[in-house]
């Protein structure tokens, strides 16, 4: 048994979610909060079970954001869209930071409204400083996101294999 598989989990309209290990799955599965949709070839067996590893799997009920999107580093990047909000150059994960527009040294939050993503460039230029004081501006002002980009994740190809069966349910 691999026990690196990952299981691309849908929401109940069939869009892409998250990305769980296979026994995350099997715990969604066991709990009646998901149904298998697409199955690996590799058998999960126990003394008393012997099932096909899920890879595609649908959460049965449907996701309640009613409390808003969760602050992440990952939901910043999302909501931003991976672009340096100064430069407005896109770039790669490892390239990307949080800014504070108002420092923290001034009293500036970790919050949704003060913070942005830059590229490790701009952050260096601007510093400890607020945009107007480096002479740069934003491309547009943060704010809490009421949703965020179709995909919330990204898949880099050329370190790990999307699985054929995923193929259906992402957009490259």
């Amino acid at each position: 048994m691999n026990t690196s598989l990952r299981v691309l989990v849908l929401d109940q309209g069939y869009q892409p979610h998250r990305v769980v290990s296979w026994q995350r799955a099997i715990g969604l599965l066991f709990r009646n909060i998901a149904e298998v949709v697409e199955e690996y070839d590799e058998e999960i067996r126990s003394i008393t079970l012997a099932i096909r590893a899920p890879s595609v799997i649908r959460l049965v009920h449907k996701i309640s954001i009613s409390r808003g999107i969760k602050f992440s580093r990952m939901n910043v990047l999302a909501r931003d869209h991976f672009r340096c909000q100064y430069c407005g150059k896109q770039f790669p994960l490892k390239q990307l930071n949080f800014d504070h527009v108002i420092p923290k040294s001034r009293g500036g939050k970790t919050t949704w409204d003060n913070i942005v993503t830059s590229c490790i460039a701009c952050n260096s230029i601007k510093g400890d400083r607020i945009p107007q004081e480096a002479g740069m501006r934003l491309r547009k002002k943060p704010r809490r996101p009421s949703s965020l980009p179709f995909i919330l994740f990204r898949i880099n190809s050329t370190s790990r294999i999307v699985p054929d069966s995923w193929n259906n349910y992402l957009l490259f």
